[in-house]
């Protein structure tokens, strides 16, 4: 019964080998938000103060992808892009959505990148958040991030010096409660991004000519403070995508959709719902 009462926990719904757990809030056009790859992340940790935000308005569906949160995978799932842009695919199927408007935040933004590119007619709009995509020189940032080994100090440092642009935001119950998340998907965790590091960066980016045939509207939003993906990886799409449009947030590190919550879901609520020339 315990496991009932945990907010991480949502809905179950299967996904060829995977069952995939996900939330799914609210009513109207159907939103998919696709979280992070920092330790312990779920969707529920990743997007809980704007669902209820985004929800007023749109169907928010957040999905735990492979490897994270408490979807249950097989012993020795293997992990790559392809495998999350498939889990992406056949969850859309199996919730019944044709067409949906994509929110991909760092890692995920990768994967929203992907679904924009190899199943353009499944997208109708793109919001790309602090995202991975395109090449860059991995930052120290993620560095730590994917190198992450288990303890609550190093969690503490991640999240106070990392992730967050005001350390003071982070409780200690927070970074217990990450760090505790942690142990749960360690074992995947490790798997995903041995080192040396990069080649996961170039294997989740995608070249120019690719990115820039995307025609969904698209809009990027950064942190300027972002030690994790530099706001130059935002710049280059700006540049590639030829329906783009880039808001950046002073002031502000990786996690827009925590600092900023509130702007962030209304300007995402005001994509979604405007045409960008109104």
């Amino acid at each position: 019964m315990a496991e009932n009462t945990n907010p991480e926990v949502g809905r179950y719904v299967r996904t060829g080998d995977l069952n995939t757990n996900y939330h799914d809030v609210g009513s109207g056009a159907p939103l998919l938000l696709i979280h992070g790859s920092g330790p312990g992340v779920s969707a529920f940790a990743n997007w809980r103060l704007v669902m209820p935000l985004l929800a007023e308005r749109v169907r928010v569906l957040a999905p735990d992808m492979a490897g994270f949160g408490y979807t249950e995978i097989p012993d020795g799932q293997e992990f790559s892009r392809e495998v999350w842009l498939r889990q992406l695919v056949d969850f859309l199927d199996a919730v019944g959505v044709d067409k949906v408007s994509v929110v991909g935040n760092s890692f995920g933004g990768s994967m929203a990148l992907a679904l924009a590119i190899h199943h353009p007619e499944r997208v109708e709009k793109v919001i790309l958040m602090g995202a991975v995509g395109v090449p860059f020189e991995i930052t120290k940032g993620l560095d730590d991030v994917w190198g992450y080994e288990p303890s609550p100090e190093l969690m503490g440092r991640l999240m106070r010096e990392t992730f967050a642009y005001d350390a003071s935001m982070i409780t200690e119950e927070m970074v217990q409660g990450r760090y505790t998340a942690s142990l749960r998907t360690q074992d995947s965790f490790g798997r995903m991004f041995p080192a040396p590091r990069q080649r996961w960066v170039d294997s989740m980016a995608f070249s120019e000519a690719e990115v820039r045939g995307i025609t969904a509207p698209t809009l990027l939003v950064h942190g300027r403070d972002d030690q994790v993906i530099p706001l130059s990886t935002s710049l280059t799409m700006l540049e590639w995508i030829d329906d783009a449009q880039l808001h950046v947030f002073g002031r502000c590190g990786h996690w827009t959709q925590i600092e900023y919550a509130k702007p962030f879901a209304r300007l995402v609520l005001d994509f979604l719902t405007h045409d960008a020339h109104e």
